[in-house]
């Protein structure tokens, strides 16, 4: 286990793979922590450095008062970054992860070499639709939005299978005040200016039943970097790294080829 302070708050975070391999950074969703990423983890090549972390107010981070900017997590990103010596990494980000590389790609460019744009948007939602969300959750706590949350985040087949209730678990045990925190930060961010401006090799991947960000808004937004690369991937919503990791995992690595971040081949 372990923990980099800074600015009052500690984030847990995982390093693993050699030191000297390439490195591919992952920050997972609202309401999820770095577990998000296990089940492509056996999947993925060997030789890669890969960093995975609780935000602020999830997992074992710390979880100040609420609420959160979009800002305060990009910089939380950036300075753990720095404090491992990350540079050029992939930066796959899901749902508001992907906000944070959208932001910190422009914020940081000398952090990142490239980006995975999942289950995300320049802009996701709109102020009354996160501010009804926070409203629930401030009376109900989180388990009073939990099966909605899962009719978005999974595909009808999976939520009629057993694994639906360790994901529904790991929602309803985050914190209610990070929660809050972090929908407010995606309530007020609109990258759709800044994100028009990069110019990195993007990927971006969309689950065909996504509830929270849909195919069309996912690819809205790869769109605006010139290049861009976009992949569907069936029989799953927002989580599509837990619902088909094989197809996922397939994906990453390709892009990760592609690009020249790796070799040929699969661990």
């Amino acid at each position: 286990m372990k923990i980099a302070r800074f600015d009052g708050i500690a984030l847990h975070y995982r390093d693993e793979g050699p030191q000297e391999g390439p490195i591919v950074v992952f920050a997972n969703s609202l309401g999820t922590d770095l577990r998000l990423w296990d089940p492509i983890m056996p999947l993925l090549p060997e030789g890669l450095r890969i960093i995975r972390f609780d935000k602020r107010g999830h997992g074992l981070s710390t979880c100040p008062p609420s609420p959160y900017g979009m800002g305060t997590l990009v910089s939380d990103a950036e300075k753990l970054l720095d404090y491992l010596e990350v540079k050029n990494c992939v930066f796959v980000g899901l749902s508001i992860g992907g906000m944070i590389a959208q932001g910190l790609a422009v914020k940081r460019l000398d952090l990142i070499r490239a980006m995975v744009l999942s289950n995300t948007a320049a802009k996701i939602g709109t102020p009354a639709l996160w501010e009804a969300r926070i409203a629930e959750v401030q009376s109900g706590g989180i388990e009073k939005l939990a099966d909605a949350v899962m009719e978005r985040w999974f595909s009808a087949a999976f939520r009629a299978t057993p694994a639906l209730e360790l994901w529904r678990n790991m929602l309803t045990r985050q914190e209610d005040e990070g929660y809050i925190g972090c929908s407010a930060a995606i309530s007020g961010t609109d990258f759709y200016t800044p994100t028009s401006g990069l110019r990195l090799p993007t990927l971006g991947i969309a689950g065909a039943e996504d509830g929270s960000t849909p195919p069309d808004l996912v690819r809205e937004t790869v769109d605006l970097i010139p290049g861009s690369q976009f992949h569907l991937i069936r029989k799953a919503g927002h989580l599509p790294c837990v619902e088909q990791p094989e197809e996922y995992a397939r994906v990453l690595t390709d892009f990760l080829t592609g690009m020249g971040h790796i070799g040929g081949g699969r661990g």
